[in-house]
């Protein structure tokens, strides 16, 4: 089992962004002092739901000041940037780091963002699986050119190259982010593990699971190599003595945050919108996963991982919205939950 920290430089009330973003780097270097396996860092815009607006920007500070960990992005808002461009910055990072990155990719939401880089809304409704097959392109093969709808252009030599790892073979690994069938199929017909959310319960993370197998045999890859996939799932954990104090930690300061940031995204056609109640979302998130003592936290990962499949984890560990408090978050994690669940 592979445990790691879902960091969303989330800025609190009364917070400052620049605190936000050094509660980020310093969440990533206990997390690799206290074992865990990897970071994973949300993209942003415009918003104080998340102060990162490039995830592989923050991936390649990380990884020059890291030495085991993996770093990988949850994810990269594929519409707002050039397939080219994010895949020669994937390749880029994969051979700096020794094949420390991974890269996850999503379609994102119908923001303002569109309007903002120029993408449009076709960007986000109809192009994202152009954009990803190009961008799988630029990290497998040695020249790509272009003759799709959204992009085109005459064969050009990929540099550098994500196979020249030393030491190593193949690119970066490529994680799709997930939230409906449509998006289980595409990341299945490629044979991509799927990044679940943390808004989804066990028993939705087994179907995502088996609907992503049964369509990835249809499509002609192995079953042994179905059952091997790498699928990640996205939760919270607070770590206390009692399931009690860690829930009060969580429902006194994620609440605001919530609000304040998820009420701040702007649809780029005025489309109506809704949001989540954010005390009853804390909670929600609170019953999922593992918020409490050490022994249930880690009974709560490996009844995860037992029912769904799943054996990678990228926990928010920021919801005090503490720096001091995220710290020792981490490192009980480490100290305390993976000591058991290995």
């Amino acid at each position: 089992m592979r445990v790691g920290a879902f960091v969303l430089a989330a800025q609190f009330p009364g917070q400052g962004q620049g605190e936000a973003l050094h509660r980020a780097v310093r969440t990533t270097e206990v997390a690799e002092e206290s074992g865990l396996d990897s970071v994973w860092l949300a993209e942003h815009h415009f918003v104080p739901y998340g102060t990162c607006p490039s995830a592989v920007t923050l991936a390649g500070l990380l990884l020059g000041r890291t030495r085991s960990i993996r770093v990988g992005t949850a994810v990269s808002v594929l519409p707002n940037i050039h397939p080219v461009a994010l895949g020669e910055q994937a390749a880029l990072l994969h051979l700096l780091s020794g094949g420390r990155f991974s890269l996850g990719v999503g379609r994102g939401g119908p923001w303002v963002d569109l309007e903002v880089f120029g993408s449009g809304l076709r960007a986000y409704e109809r192009d994202f699986p152009e954009s990803l097959d190009l961008l799988l392109r630029w990290l497998r093969e040695p020249r790509v050119s272009a003759d799709g709808e959204r992009y085109r252009f005459r064969e050009v030599p990929v540099v550098p190259r994500p196979d020249e790892l030393i030491g190593g073979a193949g690119g970066p690994e490529v994680v799709v982010a997930c939230t409906s069938a449509k998006s289980v199929r595409l990341a299945a017909e490629r044979a991509l593990p799927m990044l679940l959310g943390m808004h989804c319960g066990d028993e939705e993370k087994a179907d995502m699971v088996a609907l992503w197998r049964t369509h990835a045999i249809a499509a002609g890859h192995p079953p042994e190599a179905a059952d091997a996939a790498a699928h990640v799932s996205a939760g919270v954990a607070q770590i206390a003595d009692s399931r009690t104090e860690a829930t009060e930690t969580l429902v006194k300061a994620m609440p605001g945050w919530l609000r304040l940031g998820l009420g701040a995204h702007v649809t780029v056609d005025g489309r109506p919108r809704s949001m989540r109640d954010p005390v009853a979302y804390t909670e929600l998130l609170c019953g999922l996963h593992p918020v409490g003592p050490p022994r249930l936290a880690a009974d709560r990962l490996a009844a995860t991982a037992e029912r769904t499949g799943i054996t990678r984890f990228a926990l928010l560990v920021e919801g005090s919205g503490d720096l001091a408090a995220t710290e020792e978050n981490v490192r009980r994690m480490g100290a305390e939950v993976l000591s058991r669940l290995r």
